[in-house]
């Protein structure tokens, strides 16, 4: 059998075309997400479905560890899990701030901790963490989203450099715009409408989560001695 595969926020967009893709080239997977419910109807086999924050170590690891009982120690992680609350940040509710920061950030640094040690013992495994094109260039109304993307290309490079001797390899991933339910999350419809707005006068829209899985899964297929530290994936049409 397969190693085992750990994606978060596998309920929609690029978490669940990911455990598509995965599985089905038979990987063993544990998918992770608020809405469980989403999981169980992806129907897949070979795979554990739980109920998580990706902010709660505890809850998260506990996840983790019962999967690895059935099917062996994680091999790869796609710290995917994120929230997307765009707005100005001298009017937007603090409580998003801090939600972004918990989900986008902590959230990956928890999947990183809870793998990497026992990777590092076995000098092998893969950490995938999904930054976003925010995380590299400034948009407007995205000033917290931006600050935990940046946070997760900050974090991700040094956790590169720290397990690299390890022979265990950390890659960033950075999409940009494609359609999902992330822009949902925000709560002005304003915003929503400005952003809506720039994909229609851009033409953005060839790109989708299927695109994003497919170059996840080539990332992480190539020989463990080999790693893509960072890749940039967006619509043709989509120039920063």
């Amino acid at each position: 059998m397969k190693p085992l595969v750990v994606i978060t926020g596998a309920s929609s967009g690029f978490g669940r075309a990911m455990a598509i893709e995965f599985n089905k080239v038979g990987y063993p997977l544990l998918l992770i997400a608020r809405r469980i419910e989403k999981l169980l109807e992806l129907n897949l086999e070979n795979t554990i479905c739980a109920k998580v924050d990706v902010a709660d170590k505890a809850a998260f690891e506990a996840a983790v560890r019962s999967a690895e009982e059935k099917y062996g120690l994680t091999d790869l992680i796609i710290n995917n899990a994120g929230v997307m609350l765009l707005g100005d940040i001298a009017t937007q509710d603090p409580e998003e701030w801090k939600t972004m920061l918990d989900v986008n950030v902590i959230g990956v640094m928890n999947g990183m901790q809870i793998v990497m040690n026992d990777m590092k013992a076995r000098e092998h495994g893969t950490i995938i963490n999904i930054s976003s094109v925010a995380g590299v260039n400034a948009y407007g109304n995205h000033a917290a989203y931006s600050a935990s993307k940046f946070g997760v290309c900050g974090l991700s490079e040094v956790a590169r450099m720290e397990l690299s001797p390890y022979n265990v390899r950390v890659i960033r991933m950075l999409p940009g715009a494609v359609a999902t339910e992330l822009l949902g999350h925000t709560t002005s419809d304003a915003i929503k409408d400005n952003y809506m707005d720039w994909v229609k006068a851009t033409g953005v829209g060839s790109i989708k989560a299927e695109d994003v899985a497919r170059t996840a899964r080539f990332v992480y297929e190539m020989p463990q001695g080999v790693i893509i530290k960072e890749l940039h994936i967006t619509d043709t049409k989509q120039d920063r």
